[in-house]
């Protein structure tokens, strides 16, 4: 069985519209790969769904794809949904 720790999530701009909350602590495995960690948020906020392909994923202010990456989460890292910021 993995170890789990407490990550804090943070959501900007439409993301936390669509969460209704700007951060929340989360227990996820310390070894989970960047799409998995993604739909554990979603499952949290299943609007997420609708930005899914549009928002920037950080965790520990670093940019990474919704994908196989593997990453090593210990606890108090900060996951960041950043979706994309229009200007004019």
């Amino acid at each position: 069985m993995v170890p789990r720790c407490q990550v804090e999530v943070l959501y900007f701009a439409k993301s936390a519209e669509i969460a209704g909350i700007r951060s929340e602590t989360i227990s996820v495995p310390q070894e989970i790969k960047a799409l998995q960690l993604w739909n554990e948020i979603e499952t949290r906020h299943p609007g997420l769904a609708d930005v899914r392909n549009q928002v920037i994923f950080a965790v520990r202010q670093e940019y990474v794809e919704l994908g196989d990456q593997l990453l090593l989460l210990q606890s108090g890292d900060e996951i960041a949904v950043i979706p994309p910021i229009s200007g004019g």
